[in-house]
């Protein structure tokens, strides 16, 4: 639903951009119409698409999208997507071409690409393990494919296997380091934190889910049962450390309330045309976001998260603020039970330097006083497609 979905209007469409060092990709139509979409494929053809990455035509796809992770899907799991998007009302659109640079753009060079990078081949569970972990491992590694976005990748876009679920970029936004690592991952979580994580996006005192995550949780782990969810923490827990890059003692323990006069800043001025293009982060966080998390960053009940002491973005408590600051362009659209969240994108009325100003003073008073935005980091992530 979230790669294949440009507009909302018109699900399973396509048109999407995905953003790459390699160029941008558009996602292809998957809804039932015939000319545009896959409604004239047959089982065969969305089989051997999904397992080898081989399209209709017999060109060969892209690892934008994850079959080196759906190769391992069961008949039944991979026939039953298929007969779910026969349903699917069709819409008649054609995607952009994909924006690539040469040699990038030439398909054939996948055969390379795969000879290096992927390893067909069906899920075989571990006689070894249980089966809860066994099922944890499936959903992770195959059908919710967690690696494609929270490992980091090669100089070639294949995913490092010694690096594997130990955080990763996409698309600007920080994938969160997944393995039990107690600092940079989820060592120090307990069962129930990462449980509600991935079944509302929250986990107070933790972290928040947003961007490319909030999209995870408000179209695929929401819906998980109890069980599934139980025996991925299983599973994730069982993985080999990846430290990362984090070396503070405790990420959630920077920041402090902060102590502004929100009547001496007269903050909604900053919002007036004639304001100063570098107004103050403490002016900035005053008029843009003190009325949700309040003047102090201690939060306003359950809808509106504390930024103190709480890893709210995944970047309050990491040197690296690129989080935060793709929040505070894009904003956080996260519909989910018990846990929904919507914050305003501020892309179109702050500039690159108003936001980095804003970052800058939010990392300082409540996350690692370390990090510090630049307003060429700002002007970079606004250039991502998102």
């Amino acid at each position: 639903m979230a790669c294949h979905t440009a507009d909302p209007a018109r699900p399973f469409a396509g048109g999407r951009a995905i953003a790459t060092r390699f160029g941008t990709f558009y996602t292809p139509n998957i809804t039932s119409d015939r000319a545009t979409g896959i409604g004239a494929w047959t089982d065969a053809q969305f089989v051997r698409a999904m397992r080898e990455g081989i399209g209709r035509h017999g060109e060969r796809l892209y690892p934008a999208f994850p079959y080196t992770a759906y190769t391992r899907l069961s008949d039944s799991d991979v026939l039953a997507m298929r007969a779910y998007l026969a349903t699917v009302p069709p819409v008649r659109y054609t995607p952009p071409r994909h924006a690539l640079a040469f040699p990038f753009d030439q398909r054939w060079l996948m055969a390379v690409w795969n000879a290096f990078n992927f390893s067909p081949g069906r899920f075989v569970p571990d006689p070894a393990k249980s089966a809860q972990w066994n099922r944890g491992a499936y959903l992770v590694d195959a059908l919710g494919h967690c690696g494609q976005c929270h490992t980091p990748r090669n100089l070639l876009g294949g995913l490092k296997d010694g690096e594997r679920l130990g955080g990763a970029t996409v698309a600007g936004w920080r994938a969160g380091n997944l393995t039990p690592a107690r600092v940079a991952g989820i060592g120090a979580w307990r069962d129930d934190e990462l449980l509600r994580y991935l079944a509302t996006g929250a986990a107070p005192g933790r972290a928040y889910a947003v961007g490319p995550m909030a999209e995870v949780v408000a179209n695929s782990t929401q819906f998980l049962s109890g069980d599934d969810l139980r025996a991925m923490v299983v599973y994730l827990r069982s993985m080999p450390v990846v430290a990362g890059d984090e070396r503070a003692p405790s990420r959630w323990s920077f920041g402090q309330p902060a102590k502004v006069d929100v009547t001496a800043l007269d903050a909604m001025s900053v919002f007036a045309p004639t304001a100063a293009a570098h107004a103050d982060g403490a002016r900035l966080y005053a008029a843009a976001c003190a009325s949700c998390h309040g003047i102090s960053g201690e939060g306003e009940g359950r809808a509106f998260p504390p930024l103190v002491h709480d890893a709210v973005t995944g970047a309050l408590g990491a040197m690296d603020p690129s989080n935060l600051v793709l929040v505070i362009l894009h904003g956080v659209q996260r519909p989910s039970r018990g846990a929904s969240a919507s914050m305003p994108a501020f892309g179109a009325q702050l500039s690159d330097e108003e936001i980095a100003a804003l970052a800058s003073f939010v990392t300082r008073q409540f996350g690692d006083p370390r990090a510090a935005t630049r307003a060429a980091d700002v002007a970079r992530l606004r250039a991502i497609a998102q």
